[in-house]
């Protein structure tokens, strides 16, 4: 299992870095002078490749996970672990080779699909924190966390802080569309969607550690 959670661990740094290195030469080729915001309409004539190219990406994902995994939880718990990886060593090589972020705070745009998801960098990380613990607690507890029942309650309140959390990065997009400057972000529903996730977390943890 070590072995395998060593490997799941190269590959995501390596799309981290296969992905921050697309950004580096978009970022050289659109904004020379420096990633800013509003978006350069030139960007728009890339942005079906980019669409495309972010479902390639959670493609690959899920790919590894399924082959790693034999079960729906495992390869759950895989793909989040990856994602998790993935987007965090992102803007740690974005970091490295282009000093960028300056801040926690710098906003950036997240993702493509089914809108423009945008945010400061500290929400994503955040949530990408969130998703390697909960994939570490089901490895820390496989057995267990196989058999461990989640109520319905306990999966409506975390789908519903994930559709929280997305209406947060959505929620500039019709100004980022439309080469306007995000508004300010709702970092208060974002706490929101981050507490309902995190109580499901912690309750269902508990549950785990007790019956060992």
């Amino acid at each position: 299992m070590r072995k395998r959670l060593l490997f799941l661990l190269l590959f995501g740094v390596a799309m981290g870095f296969m992905e921050a290195a697309v950004v580096v030469y978009l970022r050289g080729i659109l904004y020379p002078e420096g990633f800013s915001f509003p978006l350069k309409l030139a960007a728009r004539s890339l942005e079906a490749v980019e669409i495309a190219r972010e479902a390639a990406t959670i493609a690959m994902l899920l790919a590894v996970a399924m082959l790693a995994e034999k079960t729906r939880r495992g390869r759950f718990a895989c793909f989040m672990l990856l994602f998790g990886i993935w987007d965090i060593t992102y803007y740690v090589f974005l970091w490295v080779t282009l000093g960028w972020p300056a801040s926690i705070l710098a906003w950036d745009v997240l993702f493509l699909i089914p809108v423009i998801w945008t945010g400061p960098v500290l929400a994503p990380v955040l949530v990408s924190v969130m998703l390697i613990a909960t994939a570490l607690m089901y490895f820390a507890r496989r057995k267990e966390a196989e058999v461990v029942r989640i109520s319905k309650a306990e999966w409506a309140a975390a789908i519903s802080g994930g559709v929280v959390i997305f209406g947060t990065f959505a929620f500039n997009h019709s100004a980022v569309y439309a080469g306007e400057m995000p508004r300010s972000y709702p970092w208060g529903l974002f706490a929101a969607g981050m507490i309902l996730a995190a109580v499901v977390l912690v309750r269902v943890w508990r549950r785990l550690t007790f019956s060992c």
